[in-house]
């Protein structure tokens, strides 16, 4: 896996050994960078459950001012710190070695906002219903923020008709999906 664009373009990252990280593949992310790139100058960008810290490394080389990465799993960590050493952007990230609902807890009273939030959870465990419930009243978004939800393709969304959410635009793959939610 690489950085496909930008600043630290060719540069090859770590990825955790095992399955418990899906690690998004070079063509689906230029495909979803392609779509978000007009957004990413100066944007601050949220990666939750980072895995490698491939999709907010890639911002940042595309040019987003900052990226906070939350990731629980210590594998998962130890690539995201020697991805960011590689690429030379730890200055312009923040590593959050949390669970995703804490992580967002701590953001919130940082006050910190972020212009791009990308979520990437286990498939088929509804993590990312939960992280979306907690987002549409939490202070860390806009009300322009662009989320994007990365999922299997038999994701159930009908439950963003009783949120402040929308679906605005959906991108489907082989096996998964991209998922571009906004508010209302």
């Amino acid at each position: 896996m690489r950085v496909i664009a930008g600043k630290a373009r060719r540069l090859q990252l770590k990825t955790p050994e095992g399955y418990d990280t899906r690690p998004t593949s070079d063509k689906i992310k230029e495909t979803l960078f392609n779509i978000i790139n007009p957004y990413l100058a100066d944007a601050d960008f949220l990666d939750l459950f980072s895995g490698s810290g491939a999709i907010g490394i890639e911002a940042l080389s595309r040019g987003a001012k900052y990226t906070a990465f939350v990731e629980k799993d210590r594998a998962a960590l130890s690539c995201i710190r020697t991805n960011l050493k590689t690429t030379k952007l730890e200055d312009q990230a923040q590593i959050f070695a949390l669970d995703v609902m804490e992580a967002i807890h701590a953001l919130e009273i940082s006050g910190k906002v972020f212009d791009i939030v990308f979520i990437d959870p286990p498939y088929n465990q509804l993590l990312e219903k939960k992280v979306l419930l907690a987002l549409q009243n939490s202070n860390i978004i806009y009300c322009d923020t662009m989320i994007i939800v990365e999922t299997s393709l038999d994701t159930d969304f009908s439950y963003l008709k009783d949120t402040k959410f929308q679906i605005v635009r959906r991108k489907e793959y082989k096996t998964n999906q991209h998922v571009f939610i906004e508010m209302k």
